[in-house]
């Protein structure tokens, strides 16, 4: 008997997805991630959940009435992470003409139909808030709802739910062979041991390394993909409403500026075919070009190379298809041999769907396991067990009970935590309850919780992924926290379940589902 049902390749949303679905099935998993989870392609995400416009505009109908649904499901499971906000296309003379962009958002409404969102609607933007950041003469803009998520956490959380389900998750170790016959023989590089283990099946989903890994790794022949890769820029805060300005640009693109962080703007995305390491994945020089270029023919403020404090870029595989490419497309192959374990290969798509797409993938192997049916649809996420309107009122609670809290950071911690705040606050009645601060309104107790129950290990996995306080700590604090987890065990790594590394076998234990036989 093989030590586990399932073997995932990756610790991407793809990879924790596919763990997390799985463990509440009753499977046995085991995730291996070579670095840390979501390090790659799904922390440099639009970070949009919504039902694509570019598809629309294809006649994608199916797909985008699909992905509207999907949204729904993120609203409702994820509603810390996930929130809705409006979106503004500021009409231009020059780009599509109003009365398309009135019918395909009419359309959008239509196609998300069951959602309790605002519909869209047609400002006049001379007399709004919208409108203040914008140039003249653009008078109308095009408002309608969607979503923004925080890619880094959704990974984070999607795994630990997965952990809490009964699935191993192991950061910092290196799948280097895998042997394929009835089951899977796996070689693992696990803090500087070779370790083997066995699966009954295997789930390659290493994004932009999925042909190397089938090629080297597995050993086993992959459909034809090919690369992309997508950018964004971080530049200051270029505006103050609450809101995502949608830029069309004369190439048909979409650009779109989203508050980040609270004192920065993201702008994004540019996409093109990526050749090289995609451990290695910078944003060229035209690129960041580009999107300023896009950015000032709308806003008053124009910004330059020179002001971007940071940028995003990331690989991943998508089908090789005849024509356009699409950073969002997903590629998806399954095959088992009557005398061959299965192999499942997952790589690409968007945010927004990939909680079905896990759903889909590990449907393909309910013929050689007995497996509860479906559940991700209605299960909320760690810290999510909450109304996606009562966002505020769980502000209001935390700052009730920890009454140090700004409203600024009450937010951002109901934003990362939801409902399992007290886990990080416990009893704390003061700042120094919290123990030492790092800047920027890291505090021991955040970094402690985040070493013990989400996997980070460095410095980089705290500042940039589960949290984005790197942008406004300085260099000295930015090292001192380096020192500090590395006096603690930080970039330890290992392969250990979100309880095993709390040190408590029983804190926030989830049952898997009953199995149908």
């Amino acid at each position: 008997m093989a030590d586990y049902d399932l073997a995932v390749i990756g610790g991407g949303l793809n990879g924790a997805s596919l763990a997390r679905d799985a463990a509440g099935r009753g499977l046995r998993v085991i995730l291996v991630e070579q670095g840390d989870l979501g390090a790659a392609a799904s922390s440099a995400t639009s970070r949009l959940v919504h039902g694509d416009l570019a598809v629309l505009e294809r006649r994608g109908f199916l797909r985008v009435r699909a992905a509207l649904a999907e949204r729904d499901v993120w609203l409702k499971t994820a509603p810390h992470l996930v929130r809705p906000i409006r979106f503004a296309i500021p009409a231009h003379a020059n780009e599509r003409p109003p009365w398309r962009l009135r019918a395909g958002l009419w359309l959008y409404d239509r196609l998300g139909s069951g959602s309790r969102l605002a519909a869209a609607t047609t400002l006049d933007v001379t007399h709004h808030p919208l409108g203040n950041a914008l140039k003249r003469p653009i008078g109308t803009a095009f408002e309608y709802s969607d979503c923004l998520v925080d890619d880094s956490r959704l990974v984070v959380l999607t795994a630990r739910d997965a952990a809490e389900r009964g699935a191993t998750i192991c950061t910092g170790a290196r799948c280097v062979r895998a042997d394929r016959d009835h089951i899977w023989r796996i070689a693992l590089i696990d803090r500087g041991h070779r370790r083997i283990l066995t699966a009954g099946a295997l789930a390659n989903a290493t994004g932009a390394w999925s042909a190397s890994t089938a090629e080297t790794v597995l050993r086993q022949p992959l459909p034809k993909r090919v690369a992309r890769q997508v950018s964004q820029i971080i530049v200051p805060r270029l505006f103050d409403v609450d809101a995502v300005y949608v830029f069309q640009n004369p190439d048909g693109q979409l650009i779109f500026a989203s508050p980040y962080a609270r004192d920065f703007t993201l702008i994004g995305t540019v996409s093109h075919a990526f050749k090289g390491d995609p451990a290695v994945v910078t944003t060229p020089a035209p690129d960041v070009a580009y999107l300023c270029t896009a950015t000032n023919r709308y806003f008053r403020a124009e910004i330059q190379p020179a002001d971007v404090v940071r940028t995003i870029s990331g690989a991943n595989m998508v089908p090789a298809r005849k024509g356009r490419h699409t950073p969002l497309a997903a590629a998806m192959s399954f095959h088992a041999g009557r005398r061959l374990a299965p192999l499942l290969t997952v790589s690409g798509g968007d945010v927004t769907t990939a909680r079905r797409r896990a759903e889909r993938a590990i449907d393909r192997l309910t013929r050689f396991y007995p497996m509860a049916p479906r559940w991700t649809a209605s299960a909320p996420l760690p810290g999510g067990d909450f109304a996606w309107d009562r966002f505020d009122d769980q502000v209001d609670l935390a700052r009730e009970r920890w009454r140090f809290l700004t409203e600024a950071e009450a937010q951002r911690l109901v934003g990362a935590y939801g409902t399992r705040l007290a886990e990080i606050l416990g009893d704390a009645g003061s700042r120094a309850d919290l123990g030492r601060s790092f800047g920027a309104e890291l505090t021991e107790a955040e970094v402690r919780y985040l070493m013990t129950r989400e996997w980070a290990r460095f410095a980089d996995d705290i500042l940039w992924r589960r949290t984005k306080l790197g942008l406004t700590m300085t260099p000295a604090e930015r090292e001192a926290l380096e020192v500090f987890m590395a006096g603690i065990g930080g970039g330890s790594g290992g392969c250990i379940t979100a309880d095993e590394r709390s040190g408590d076998s029983e804190a926030g234990t989830v049952e898997p589902l009953p199995i149908r036989r």
